[in-house]
């Protein structure tokens, strides 16, 4: 009722329990006889706490007691000997008789504190044992949930600082694999600066908590957090270091409260400048492209975008990406409102490329050099424009490189020799080029680039064209062609890591003053591309038959020919005469309006951003963590591909879960693989990671990588030998 004591002790503070429980008797709270059979303490033992307690208060629990001389048979040797044995699980009777000492003498080694009994939770449970204790946990607080103190403390507000990370030894962990990504995580900054950045987290989990399981969640393929809700609780719980993981809602909350705000925006930058400085040389040449996120919901209509993968017109988001060679992303722009590759590369990222790209070359040094660039863009022919090219270079020092939308006439095969060239991956590959300046655009846009040609096997020429000067030829070809990384990105982030579905069920209004498409001149360019078309078609039709005649001979033919060329003149002079009222009327109308203008049948709003931004970010620190290991396992036996399937069931296997917290060490013992080479591989990942030394964060656990075959038959720490008997 608030009016009685309550305290928290460690299991082998007696004293502190003594004094707990004689302030229950002497505050009438408890009688002796309820605390001797609750805690299976002696008569006499409360006796004479009880008068300690009235004789010398709370003081005397904890006085200095007699300093013992030093004992003949617990020496320090036989001491040290038996915390091993005590840490190792061994009991009272086991380790007196393994040592040859009295019983007696342990107890009082123990109760002076000159030993420490190892609690009996050490011995490893199984996913059984975990079943059980979850389905008993559900009849009081919930599933799983047995640090009910925590959990008590967090929901009055009074552990401010979040539960403890605390392990316990489990055997056949679910996704415990996904603990080998850890290292590559916390490199790729998962809790840089979060703290700092992301909104404030309260309550039982810890913003820790919730980032790495959120990254285990994507590296172990469970796409959104309505499938995290089928898992086994306390199996992802053993993962993080609790008892288990959130329930769905509560983790929707805490994901709210990490991206409230531009947090989750000011993160995802900090995390792009880090990643940009850490590899300069990656930064040199970037990647840009679109990817349309549909959207199939009815809470808003969104504008309709082109979806090349689906060949068709649907609404959604647009969103562009920025890549490196080898398809790591760095930061992408999202846009409710699109007006193109262009618009985006002028508005959003090359402003924010200058400011943010390290190492760029000062302005003496490129006015030194007139043929140096500060960075260089790639993208494809949606951003074909002369116009863009000379300006970025004129403007910025900027370079582009991109697919030659209107190439002309084939060049002659002379020109053409064959070149050798080096891949991102060191793969080397042959190429057919050829290499000349073109003057490309017309009037002011106009402007001179190097064209490369890439003659194929089939003789068809693909012609690149570039403003960067200093680079070899076969180089910038080399370039180009890596394109399709970020292509295969596209792929793989969709297929595995779910980033087309909704995050969050919701929407939030623009302002008012946003630019879009006017719905009238979009319908009136479309009857004009109708119209247009149309009259190609009969224009054609009535040149065939002016090149045709019928012979006048055949005077019914004759006059069917007539007929049909007039009814088809008669038709192109209609069509004419709509299209250039077409074309008036679309002169008059306005071809951008505000969003406050549209009808209201016509509104839009945009999706709610923050937890899908939250996400994203997450998933990309994911994806960067498992290229970065990919390098670890590739060689003559294994390419990358096979590596990348290869970690992808590393991270959603089995592993015992074992902490040494007197060691200061997390042993993650994963299960060996089906095939022995396999397992080859694995150990050399997991000496590579050893390597690094990781501590697990909000402990002081080193993390200790290992296959449970290279486990010894009789492990020093005990805990197999716990479990089996």
């Amino acid at each position: 009722m608030g009016v009685e004591p309550f305290a928290i002790h460690d299991a082998n503070d007696r004293r502190t329990f003594y004094l707990t429980v004689t302030q229950l008797v002497a505050t009438g709270a408890c009688r002796q006889c309820e605390i001797i059979k609750t805690f299976g303490v002696s008569k006499s033992s409360m006796i004479r706490s009880i008068k300690r307690y009235n004789e010398k208060g709370a003081e005397g629990f904890f006085a200095n007691r007699n300093v013992r001389r030093s004992g003949s048979v617990l020496t320090d040797n036989v001491l040290i000997k038996a915390q091993e044995l005590f840490d190792s699980g061994a009991s009272r009777h086991e380790t007196a008789g393994k040592l040859n000492v009295p019983l007696d003498t342990l107890r009082k080694a123990l109760e002076d504190g000159r030993l420490a009994e190892r609690p009996m939770t050490t011995i490893m449970a199984d996913k059984s044992s975990r079943s059980v204790i979850s389905a008993k946990a559900a009849k009081g607080m919930g599933t799983a949930c047995t640090r009910l103190f925590e959990r008590v403390m967090a929901s009055i507000g009074l552990l401010p600082g979040g539960a403890t990370t605390k392990f316990e030894p489990n055997r056949d962990v679910s996704y415990g694999g996904v603990l080998c990504a850890l290292p590559a995580l916390l490199a790729n900054g998962l809790l840089s600066k979060a703290g700092e950045l992301l909104g404030k987290v309260n309550g039982y989990y810890t913003m820790a908590h919730i980032l790495i399981l959120l990254a285990s969640m994507a590296l172990a393929r469970i796409r959104t957090i309505e499938k995290l809700g089928g898992e086994t609780p306390c199996e992802f719980g053993q993962v993080i270091g609790l008892d288990r993981i959130p329930e769905v809602r509560c983790l929707r909350k805490k994901m709210d409260q990490l991206s409230a705000g531009d947090s989750a925006e000011k993160w995802a930058a900090h995390l792009s400048g880090e990643w940009m400085k850490a590899d300069v040389e990656s930064v040199g040449t970037l990647y840009v492209d679109g990817h349309v996120r549909v959207y199939h919901g009815s809470a808003t209509k969104l504008p309709r975008h082109y979806v090349s993968r689906e060949r068709l017109c649907l609404r959604g988001t647009s969103e562009y990406w920025v890549n490196d060679s080898k398809g790591r992303p760095f930061f992408v722009v999202e846009r409710v409102v699109d007006s193109g590759l262009l618009e985006a590369l002028r508005t959003d990222i090359v402003p924010r490329l200058l400011k943010e790209v390290p190492q760029q070359p000062s302005a003496e040094e490129l006015d030194a050099n007139l043929l140096m660039c500060r960075f260089t863009l790639i993208f494809d022919r949606e951003g074909y424009s002369p116009a863009f090219f000379k300006e970025m270079w004129e403007q910025h020092r900027i370079a582009c490189i991109s697919y030659h939308k209107h190439p002309g006439a084939d060049w002659p095969k002379e020109c053409f020799y064959e070149q050798t060239a080096t891949l991102s991956n060191n793969e080397t590959v042959t190429m057919q080029l050829a290499e000349r300046g073109s003057l490309i655009g017309s009037g002011k846009a106009a402007v001179w680039m190097r064209e490369i040609r890439k003659l194929t096997d089939k003789g068809h020429q693909t012609s690149i064209i570039a403003t960067e000067f200093e680079a070899t030829h076969d180089r910038l070809a080399v370039n180009l062609f890596a394109r399709w990384c970020q292509e295969n990105f596209f792929k793989y982030m969709m297929e595995h890591f779910a980033i087309d579905l909704l995050a969050e069920y919701g929407t939030t209004a623009l302002p008012d003053t946003t630019k879009v498409v006017n719905p009238s001149w979009r319908q009136l360019s479309n009857r004009k591309r109708s119209i247009q078309s149309k009259l190609t078609h009969r224009r054609a039709i009535f040149a065939a038959l002016t090149m045709q005649p019928e012979d006048q001979q055949d005077h019914k033919a004759y006059k069917q020919w007539l007929e049909k060329k007039a009814l088809m003149l008669q038709e192109v002079r209609v069509l004419e005469q709509n299209l250039d009222e077409l074309a008036a009327t679309l002169k008059t109308t306005p071809h951008h309006v505000k969003l406050s203008e549209l009808p209201d049948t016509e509104k839009f709003s945009r999706l709610l951003p923050n937890r899908k931004r939250l996400l994203d970010t997450i998933r990309m620190i994911a994806y960067r963590a498992e290229t970065a290991v990919i390098p670890l396992l590739t060689g003559p036996k294994l390419n990358s591909s096979e590596a990348r399937a290869l970690i992808q069931n590393l991270f959603t296997s089995d592993a015992d879960i074992i902490p040494q917290p007197h060691e200061s060490k997390l042993l993650i013992r994963v299960h060996n693989a089906s095939r022995p080479v396999t397992d080859t591989h694995l150990q050399k990942l997991f000496v590579a990671l050893n390597e690094t030394a990781t501590i697990y964060p909000e402990t002081n656990l080193q993390m200790i990588f290992q296959l449970i075959a290279d486990v010894p038959e009789n492990p020093g720490n005990g805990f197999i030998a716990n479990s089996v008997r």
